[in-house]
């Protein structure tokens, strides 16, 4: 798809207060309400706009660590990448999970209480998912930047 100036703007605009009212997105972007819903509707259409969501501060419930995991597994079939990204869509502590290339099939992002907590989500939820040759754990000392997508796109890479 497409996107002009208008539809980038609204997409940023969105990415940092997905409550905003379609008045004030308007405003923002220098659109009315009308033409500003058609093209909010069209992105969602399209699949550009995903979806709306809250992000939820783990730490102030009681999730203070996060942990990256590195997984490798003993089968790499359709079948058994299907089966083990199904198994993880099923565990509450996992974040996000990516199926990458290099040393390790898998990257894992986790949520937990603490340690305890992540021995507990060891024994009780990822060793229980059949095929797991290897696994990795790094304990995140401090998240250094959390990002929106990029839209616009420095002027260096020649995308602008």
């Amino acid at each position: 798809m497409n996107l002009d100036k208008f539809d980038i703007a609204i997409l940023e605009t969105l990415q940092k207060d997905a409550r905003i009212s379609l008045q004030e997105l308007g405003k923002q972007v220098g659109l009315t309400s009308t033409p500003c819903w058609t093209r909010v509707r069209r992105m969602e259409e399209a699949g550009v706009i995903e979806g709306y969501s809250v992000r939820v501060n783990p730490e102030k419930i009681g999730l203070p660590e996060t942990v990256i995991l590195h997984v490798t597994l003993d089968n790499h079939s359709d079948e058994a990448l299907f089966e083990f990204g199904q198994a993880l869509e099923a565990i509450p502590e996992v974040l996000e999970a990516f199926l990458v290339s290099g040393d390790y099939d898998y990257y894992i992002r986790v949520a937990v209480e603490g340690t305890r907590g992540y021995e507990r989500f060891l024994r009780e939820r990822l060793y229980k998912i059949p095929g797991i040759r290897h696994s990795k754990s790094s304990f995140v000392l401090r998240r250094l930047k959390q990002s929106l997508v990029p839209l616009r796109r420095s002027s260096a890479s020649g995308n602008e």
